[in-house]
């Protein structure tokens, strides 16, 4: 009867150390499928500031600057964004497993009520488009930031354009 008791403590250490090893694969996985994904991505953004890069967490991280994607103030995909869209359209069709998220960030030069609405409209757009072109809705969803995640200082012009950008994240969920 003593046994017995120490064995079902161990199957419950066991069950734990089993549950804790399957919970780490809940994220995501870097398959030879987003390898191919990231460098069609790399190749569609070449020649522009758009930046492609896999994250310590193995997803596709996509970083939209604001010149390469939308205006001051504005939330219209420019054409030259759209020109890349295109593209990552397709290889986002072609890689179905996936899932999408669209991140809108603006500088902090206006206010939240108008910085938090324009950093979604942006994501929206995107995401927009990029349904407009066959990728299924449901696997995309959006956030905007507003001026919260600023990557550079809002002291200066520069870095105020570094901090409007739009990034897209691409997972491929571990099963």
């Amino acid at each position: 009867v003593a046994t017995a008791g120490v064995n079902k403590g161990r199957s419950a250490a066991t069950g734990a150390v089993i549950g804790a090893g399957v919970g780490a694969l809940g994220g995501y996985i870097w398959s030879q499928r987003m390898e191919k994904q990231k460098a069609e991505m790399e190749q569609a953004a070449a020649g522009t500031n758009i930046k492609v890069e896999r994250t310590a967490d193995n997803r596709i991280k996509v970083h939209i600057p604001s010149d390469a994607g939308f205006e001051v103030n504005r939330a219209t995909v420019r054409p030259q964004l759209a020109r890349v869209l295109d593209d990552f359209a397709q290889s986002m069709r072609n890689n179905a497993t996936t899932q999408i998220w669209i991140v809108g960030h603006t500088d902090s030069t206006g206010t939240d009520a108008i910085n938090d609405p324009l950093s979604r409209e942006r994501a929206a757009n995107t995401r927009d488009y990029l349904v407009a072109r066959g990728v299924a809705r449901e696997r995309i969803s959006i956030d905007g930031r507003g001026s919260r995640e600023p990557v550079a200082s809002n002291a200066t012009a520069e870095g105020r354009a570094q901090n409007r950008r739009v990034e897209i994240y691409i997972g491929e969920p571990a099963q």
